[in-house]
């Protein structure tokens, strides 16, 4: 495996035998999945957003979505049985999550939060997502999300 940073992250993959591949870029603020992938050389669509949204009751979860597409938060509500779901503010998501916005990973959170996927990131061969640090991330299997993460599978992406 290539040198890399050791991040909550990385120890959870480690911790679960999963075969991950490193990959550093340099990050740029408000860069997001557009930067990470053009400088990867990868396809945004497999370039899978961390997401970090809160209910109506400001309970935390996850949702983890294509670089190119955007969540209707009104169906991923609706799909997972809550009033209403809306992004977190960053302070309350580096909170729930332990990582810095631009970092934030959905392996090695600091708690333990439901986590849903875009049910067509699972059809991909592999995925690029973030590995808890600015300009790190790593290339997996998707079925690692559902796995390790329990991530259930819905239907909520938006063309951007």
């Amino acid at each position: 495996m290539a040198q890399h940073p050791e991040t909550p992250a990385t120890r959870q993959l480690k911790s679960r035998g999963v075969p991950f591949t490193p990959h550093l870029y340099d990050y740029e603020s408000q860069g997001g999945t557009r930067v990470s992938s053009r400088e990867l050389g990868v396809e945004e669509h497999t370039v899978i957003k961390t997401l970090v949204m809160e209910d109506e009751a400001k309970r935390p979860l996850l949702v983890l979505m294509h670089g190119d597409r955007v969540v209707s938060t009104k169906e991923l509500a609706r799909q997972a049985g809550h009033k209403s779901v809306e992004p977190c503010k960053p302070d309350a998501a580096q909170r729930h999550t332990g990582y810095f916005v631009g970092g934030t990973s959905p392996f090695g959170t600091k708690k333990v939060m439901p986590v849903f996927v875009e049910r067509s990131v699972l059809e991909l061969e592999h995925v690029f997502i973030n590995g808890g640090r600015r300009g790190f991330l790593v290339r997996i299997a998707p079925q690692v999300l559902v796995d390790v993460l329990g991530a259930t599978p819905v239907d909520v992406a938006l063309e951007r």
